[in-house]
């Protein structure tokens, strides 16, 4: 198969210097005999053009040099066409390449794609809004919202920003509907998740796959802030699926389910992330996956 790549470089995602990367990638890439080019990330997020692009120049892969927002944007601009999606993870969280297990080393990442093997992955849409890999909402929404905002980049950033929130944070009432039946409960957040990455290797949703079907809903409930640290600690090691129906529910700190689909309501218009990027948020919610959304290039 005769390959064709297109590389995307966000030139703001991350904290790393950028300055060698295209010179890397030319010399990498010419050594392939691959034809390429090198274009900067739409600073707007719309990729609408790029399926014609695909289409006209027969181009077989689209390999994002960024976060996970920027693949979120392109891979919901190339959906529906046969292209294949590669990651060189640049962002701050990096947690679909994560859950992919692709390095964070750019040389150790292209030998990943220039080997061209790519595994089906599943989406959802949150209110008709594409995610990839992790929505949420309440505490770690807010998060978003404010490193969105703040001029420094980074996990340091983010770890500041998370310790803050943390102790102003309070709770938000939810009501989940799936299956016909109805859950009310105040959260400090609801994660809505297809991978098992919050980033940066932080695990919130241990049993989530990439391609089994599922969206893994993990609910932290209301409790103490010294109480949550322990709950989410262990939620992160082992967290264990439940049925939603289960007698235990409300005496669980963390409900932790999966599901194609689920309606959450928001009276308390709780913030909304998809895929780390801060997003208006609505009073409903309809999510529901998209099974074998793209094709991600992957070990």
């Amino acid at each position: 198969m005769n390959r064709k790549f297109i590389y995307f470089i966000n030139p703001i995602s991350g904290t790393g210097n950028k300055s060698l990367l295209p010179g890397i990638i030319k010399n990498k890439t010419a050594g392939q005999h691959i034809p390429f080019e090198i274009l900067p990330t739409n600073a707007a997020g719309d990729y609408t053009w790029l399926k014609e692009k695909i289409i006209t120049e027969s181009i077989t892969d689209i390999i994002i040099c960024g976060g996970d927002g920027t693949v979120n944007q392109v891979a919901n601009g190339v959906r529906d066409t046969a292209v294949r999606i590669g990651i060189i993870p640049m962002g701050s969280g990096n947690g679909l390449a994560f859950a992919a297990k692709i390095p964070k080393q750019v040389n150790k990442a292209l030998e990943i794609i220039f080997a061209g093997n790519a595994t089906d992955v599943d989406s959802f849409y949150i209110n008709k809004k594409f995610s990839c890999m992790l929505s949420g909402l309440g505490f770690d929404a807010q998060v978003a919202h404010d490193f969105a905002k703040h001029p420094k980049r980074g996990l340091v950033t983010y770890i500041k920003l998370s310790v803050k929130n943390f102790f102003a944070a309070g709770t938000y009432p939810f009501e989940l509907i799936l299956d016909g039946r109805s859950i009310h409960t105040e959260a400090f957040f609801i994660s809505i998740a297809n991978s098992n990455q919050f980033g940066n290797n932080f695990t919130i949703a241990p049993r989530a796959s990439l391609h089994d079907g599922l969206i893994d809903i993990v609910v932290v409930n209301k409790m103490s802030r010294l109480r949550m640290i322990g709950a989410v600690l262990k939620q992160v090691s082992n967290g264990q699926v439940r049925l939603y129906e289960d007698k235990k529910y409300h005496h669980n700190d963390i409900h932790y389910f999966q599901t194609k689909k689920i309606t959450i309501k928001n009276p308390g218009l709780a913030p909304l992330h998809i895929d780390g990027d801060p997003v208006e948020t609505a009073a409903v919610f309809e999510i529901e996956i998209i099974e074998k959304a793209f094709k991600l290039l992957m070990p």
